[in-house]
């Protein structure tokens, strides 16, 4: 069975000097503009969202690898930045993660992780996008 997830988006004025604001079906709402997404930051922005939405399908991605693999993590920390170049598109999202996993060593949470970066459906969805493991480092 499918879920499919919502969102709306407003939008006024040209691109350079509009803005608008997007609702996301949790109910959750954010203003945007060209200029916060382009130069200065200051708003949420699409990148943020695919960032957020990376780092949180990795992350249960990951989770799910261990525990088949009869290793399930007591915790997984994971961050994405992902890259916006005006003119081109996100060009790149950049995944770290942190984990306390149980009986497993360095080499083997890195092989989990980079198979769950393969896995994990947001990286399917970004298949254009250079997506990078920068680390995978086990804690305690």
């Amino acid at each position: 069975m499918a879920i499919t997830s919502n969102a709306n988006a407003t939008w006024n004025g040209d691109l350079a000097s509009g803005s608008g604001t997007s609702v996301l079906g949790s109910g959750t709402s954010f203003d945007m503009s060209w200029k916060a997404r382009a130069e200065e930051g200051g708003a949420v922005t699409p990148e943020e969202l695919i960032a957020g939405a990376h780092a949180s399908c990795f992350s249960m991605a990951l989770s799910h690898t261990l525990a088949q693999a009869g290793h399930a993590p007591e915790s997984l920390a994971t961050s994405a930045k992902v890259s916006f170049v005006a003119g081109e598109g996100i060009t790149t999202s950049v995944l770290t993660v942190t984990g306390r996993v149980p009986g497993i060593d360095q080499e083997q949470f890195q092989d989990y992780a980079e198979q769950a970066k393969a896995g994990c459906p947001v990286s399917q969805a970004l298949a254009g996008v250079d997506i990078q493991l920068e680390s995978a480092r086990l804690e305690g």
